[in-house]
């Protein structure tokens, strides 16, 4: 049977239905409040826990607030971010948090990707069970990773120093030396986010044509020629995701770095996020904190965003 033509006064019954918007015959559109309402939770969640709370820091920022009382929030605009830039502490503690970058970003990397292909390649059995070890460390709170680890690098008691003893290999305070509290602190950050490089990394080999290798080793392809030539490529996006992701790491480093130098020895390990809490809540500057804060969540977004443009920008 064929379907009326609109002329006719009916509607066709081969037309395509809109579906939440109502066409009536010889009218307009009619506007329908359904799909807006869908949204409106998850609108008024952003809204209420991202939304404010990024609005009110900004504007918190722009204030002499002691972080106390409100009768002192006195409006001085732009002046903070200008004394964070004439701030050598603030310069100072941005430098230690790039220099964490090769121990948080590069190094967890590498020793999660190696693990990954291994497993991967060498069809290892009890994968599973290796995997959940290898992530153990990242779900673990930064504070209990830091308090672990400065006992196990106490110059006087700590096994670490001890099973160097034993090797006939000097010893050093670790956390304490000027020289190697920073390299310290950053492997201890190393070790506790390789489990997240290892878990990503082994989904995207996974994800990985099993043609490709078959291909390869039909071509000669040995193990090492199998990593470059299908792994390495085939893993770009998790690279980006993983290297993105440690960066911000770096770049917020607080808990760890608090429980086992809390900035010392001097203000060797004092990284942006620490000294933005002590400014904040021990010297009752919650505006300039503030600042800082603004500050850092800018240079990391601008960083992670270069991350992820530079390493995952083409498509498969």
């Amino acid at each position: 049977m064929q379907p009326l033509s609109p002329a006719s006064g009916e509607v066709s019954a081969t037309e395509p239905s809109t579906g939440s918007v109502a066409t009536p015959l010889g009218g307009k559109p009619r506007f329908s409040w359904e799909p807006y309402l869908y949204l409106l939770p998850g609108f008024l969640v952003f809204t209420i826990f991202v939304a404010i709370p990024v609005a009110g820091t900004v504007v918190l920022s722009l204030t002499a607030w002691n972080g106390i009382s409100w009768n002192t929030a006195e409006f001085i605009w732009f002046d903070n971010y200008l004394t964070a830039f004439k701030d050598g502490a603030f310069w100072g503690s941005l430098w230690n948090n790039l220099k964490l970058l090769p121990f948080f970003v590069l190094l967890p990397a590498i020793l999660g990707l190696i693990p990954a292909v291994i497993v991967h390649q060498g069809k290892i059995r009890g994968e599973k069970f290796f995997q959940a070890g290898l992530f153990l460390p990242y779900i673990m709170p930064g504070v209990l990773i830091g308090v672990v680890w400065r006992w196990l690098l106490n110059p006087v008691f700590g096994p670490v120093n001890d099973v160097l003893k034993f090797f006939h290999l000097p010893t050093r305070s670790w956390l304490g030396d000027f020289t190697w509290a920073l390299p310290t602190v950053g492997a201890i950050g190393a070790w506790a986010a390789y489990g997240f490089c290892y878990v990503v990394f082994i989904a995207g080999l996974q994800k990985i044509p099993s043609d490709l290798y078959e291909a390869a080793r039909l071509d000669g392809a040995g193990g090492w020629q199998e990593f470059i030539a299908v792994s390495l490529p085939g893993l770009r996006r998790e690279i980006a995701v993983v290297m993105a992701v440690n960066l911000i790491a770096a770049l917020r480093a607080f808990d760890v770095i608090r429980a086992t130098t809390d900035g010392g020895p001097g203000f060797e390990t004092r990284v942006l996020a620490l000294y933005m809490i002590n400014v904040a809540f021990s010297a009752n500057r919650a505006g300039y904190g503030t600042a800082l804060a603004v500050l850092m969540a800018v240079v990391t977004l601008a960083l992670s965003t270069l991350v992820l443009r530079f390493l995952g920008e083409r498509d498969d």
